[in-house]
């Protein structure tokens, strides 16, 4: 497969929860070519190397948030209808220590691909960061450049002498 649909794919299972890029335990485990089940046997026996900012387990507030993500009309109980405990999200550092826990040819390439993704992911974000500084740039560039035409329009209108009210009037005579 592709190197570029691989990152593509990948992106699409980044989801935004608690204000962290996660990705979800089964989408995970699709792409290592296991069940959901056995990838969280393996998180679960070296739960160790799983501490609270690498692996979240989500609770219905979270389940509600991740479907608003997903685009889909079922509720949380349809989404979760196959699963008897409330799935597990995996930070970024926590994805990184799957490849540890999950030793395969295959786990080692996906995490790979995942980490170029999350690399892309935060390089698209720092540069819209600084696109953001420079229009902030712009508009204080162009809010002085305002001013001062504002001043010497001030400044012209002070000099125009005012008309009298009652000065002839100039032009063709209408009955």
């Amino acid at each position: 497969m592709n190197q570029e649909v691989i990152i593509s794919k990948i992106e699409k299972m980044i989801y935004i929860l608690r204000g962290q890029k996660v990705m979800l335990d089964s989408d995970l485990a699709e792409l290592y070519g296991v069940e959901t089940k056995r990838l969280n046997e393996q998180v679960k026996r070296n739960m160790s190397r799983f501490p609270s900012d690498f692996l979240i387990q989500c609770d219905f507030n979270d389940l509600k948030d991740l479907r608003s993500q997903f685009a889909t009309s079922n509720s949380t109980t349809t989404w979760n209808y196959k699963r008897r405990a409330m799935p597990y999200v995996f930070t970024e550092n926590g994805v990184a220590m799957l490849s540890s826990v999950l030793n395969s040819e295959r786990a080692i390439q996906v995490n790979i691909s995942i980490m170029r993704t999350f690399t892309k992911l935060r390089k698209l974000l720092a540069s819209g960061e600084s696109l953001a500084q420079k229009v902030d740039d712009l508009e204080k560039g162009t809010d002085k450049l305002f001013r001062i035409v504002f001043e010497r329009l001030e400044v012209v209108e002070a000099n125009i002498p005012i008309h009298d009210p009652d000065r002839k009037k100039i032009g063709i005579k209408t009955k």
